[in-house]
């Protein structure tokens, strides 16, 4: 997949600042508000790495201020970013501005009130509250003590920090919006919280637009082969990627609308090419080294079929913790991290990889690995 390609060589260049566009933060923001209209009132929003002048989860929660009713807005932004390079009008024209610590420290813009007399507050009110002692690190205590502060954390982090940025917020129980690694969902740092139902996937699938991908806007000078320019010139790169959340939503308790194994099986054309090309046989495989069933999609898990199951990693796109139980993992891993709470114990099997003979603990079909699978069994009366 170009999206995990164009990951992957973000991570090794340690270049990942990809900049989330306002009409997916609107989307996925506006589900949030549908499904609970109280959600962000009287709420402190900590939207750390985000300076207002190129951050558009700033823009967009400034702009909408008075309709969530937001108590504060509180943007920091960090000194080593590219971001931070440009300075803004709203540092430039402050009397707290200082050449000297523009290039070196991080920033601090907060938004409570209506400043300029307006009757509404908006971005114009964003007020630019001084420098950080740092560079405004995440993890430096100045901003432990804003996470300290807010109610809810929301931002698109760099995804090679996520590990260490969701363990921040959870160090401090905080409501949490944040964009990921769609592989970030198999860490074995994070899947324990979706198999506790402490976080799920957000709304959207990707961003605003269909499919499983998001679009980034990267900045002048990042240097990929797989960065395009839309119709405005505004250099972007589709990544796969997903929201992850504490914050309820109404797709989550949206249970799948399934077919029995005999209907699948018969008329689900997808499946049966799918079978017949990989196995030779119209039939739901077994895997060879752990007691449950291939689902190579999501929507032909049998609604007939109680025992265990591996679907594919999208399916958490479509979890419903009222109609499936999450299991664990199985992936191909060393012996020490099989014992770890995520993974199910799976047996080494050989496979054939390009030609060669390997042993695996992940997925095995025919002797043929398969990538990573989530492994599921449904509740009791509910996978109808």
């Amino acid at each position: 997949m170009a999206g995990n390609t164009n990951l992957r060589a973000a991570k090794n260049a340690k270049n990942d600042e990809f900049y989330t566009q306002y009409r997916d933060i609107e989307a996925e923001m506006n589900a949030y508000v549908e499904f609970n209209p109280d959600v962000f009132r009287g709420k402190t929003i900590l939207l750390p790495c985000d300076d207002p002048e190129w951050s558009n989860f700033t823009k967009y929660f400034a702009a909408n201020f008075e309709r969530f009713g937001l108590k504060k807005l509180i943007s920091t932004s960090y000194a080593k970013s590219a971001g931070n390079k440009q300075l803004t009008l709203f540092e430039q024209e402050s009397p707290l501005y200082d050449a000297g610590k523009h290039d070196t420290h991080g920033k601090l813009f907060t938004l409570t009130h209506d400043k300029d007399g307006s009757g509404r507050v908006d971005t114009d009110d964003i007020e630019f509250s001084g420098y950080l002692e740092g560079d405004g690190d995440f993890r430096s205590e100045e901003v432990k003590r804003l996470r300290d502060e807010a109610d809810v954390i929301i931002t698109n982090p760099p995804f090679s920090l996520f590990r260490e940025f969701l363990a921040w917020i959870l160090e401090a129980d905080k409501k949490f919006v944040i964009i990921g690694n769609v592989n970030a969902i198999a860490y074995k740092e994070v899947f324990p919280l979706f198999k506790d139902n402490r976080m799920w996937l957000g709304y959207n699938e990707g961003g605003s637009r269909k499919g499983n991908s998001m679009f980034f806007v990267v900045p002048t000078g990042y240097d990929n082969q797989y960065v395009t320019a839309d119709e405005h010139g505004k250099r972007l790169m589709q990544t796969s990627a997903k929201w992850f959340t504490n914050l309820d939503h109404g797709k989550r308790h949206q249970s799948l609308l399934l077919d029995t194994m005999e209907h699948n099986l018969k008329f689900n054309k997808k499946l049966r090419r799918k079978l017949e090309k990989n196995y030779g046989v119209i039939e739901y495989p077994h895997y060879d080294n752990y007691d449950a069933i291939e689902i190579p999609f999501t929507e032909c898990i049998p609604s007939d079929y109680d025992g265990m199951m591996g679907v594919p990693i999208t399916f958490m796109d479509k979890y419903n913790p009222e109609q499936f139980e999450i299991i664990g993992v199985l992936n191909n891993s060393n012996i020490e991290e099989k014992q770890h709470e995520c993974f199910v114990l799976s047996r080494d099997t050989k496979t054939i990889i390009n030609g060669a003979e390997k042993l695996w603990n992940g997925p095995v079909i025919n002797k043929m690995p398969l990538y990573i699978r989530i492994i599921i069994r449904p509740k009791k009366g509910d996978n109808n």
